[in-house]
């Protein structure tokens, strides 16, 4: 497995125990938007080190503010400072980060895509089996795959977008409506601290995930295979 891949699929779960440390209250649950919003700076690539950073640095503006400090409830909170610290750490050049041992194993891989393709089978729309005749076809070849996981995942990407792109064809026009309603009151408070191109990318992650959970399909990316 390569460095490049092994530092890939730890992407969230930092992201996720800095936000909660940084909270400092234990335990908390990241919202719709914060999983659509961590795709999105992973789909950027944008380092993890930055968001790190950038995670940090909101949270001690906020602590730092005259008026009486809020609780921040979202990583949305945190997107401002996380392109700030983006582009400081293009302009200085960054440093890469010491190399990760691998977060799994083939037997994790393969009982991550069987799980799936029984889930997918599950789905009421027959269009889905084709899906999952290609995670089987994956498993099976997966001994000689295992040697490109990177390669494994550029599949698993194209499977999820064809599942997405059969799910929104069967979506009616009140069910996007509603959705659409619900990403509105997500984003309100944030849309001032992001770029219209940095809007637009989160729009589409939160809709893309939306589609998923609403027909009970599953991500089929390596990037959940510990969630």
């Amino acid at each position: 497995m390569s460095e490049v891949f092994s530092h890939y699929v730890n992407y969230v779960t930092e992201i996720e125990d800095r936000f909660q440390q940084a909270r400092g209250t234990g335990l908390f649950l990241l919202s719709p938007l914060d999983w659509a919003l961590i795709e999105t700076w992973k789909n950027s690539a944008i380092p993890l080190e930055a968001v790190l950073r950038g995670i940090d640095a909101a949270f001690q503006k906020a602590k730092t503010k005259r008026s009486r400090f809020r609780q921040v409830n979202s990583l949305a909170y945190c997107s401002q400072a996380v392109m700030e610290e983006a582009r400081r750490m293009a302009d200085a050049g960054s440093v890469e980060r010491a190399p990760e041992p691998a977060p799994f194993d083939l037997e994790q891989i393969d009982g991550f895509l069987a799980t799936n393709s029984v889930a997918i089978r599950a789905a009421s729309a027959s269009e889905f089996t084709a899906i999952a005749d290609s995670l089987d076809h994956l498993r099976a070849n997966l001994a000689v795959d295992s040697a490109d996981l990177e390669a494994l995942e550029q599949n698993l990407t194209i499977l999820e977008d064809k599942m997405v792109a059969i799910a929104r064809v069967s979506q009616t026009e009140d069910q996007a409506l509603l959705v659409r309603r619900e990403l509105d009151t997500y984003l309100r408070p944030y849309r001032g601290k992001m770029t219209a191109p940095q809007i637009a990318m989160l729009e589409a992650r939160f809709l893309h995930r939306n589609l998923l959970e609403t027909a009970h399909l599953p991500r089929l990316s390596l990037f959940y295979l510990d969630q």
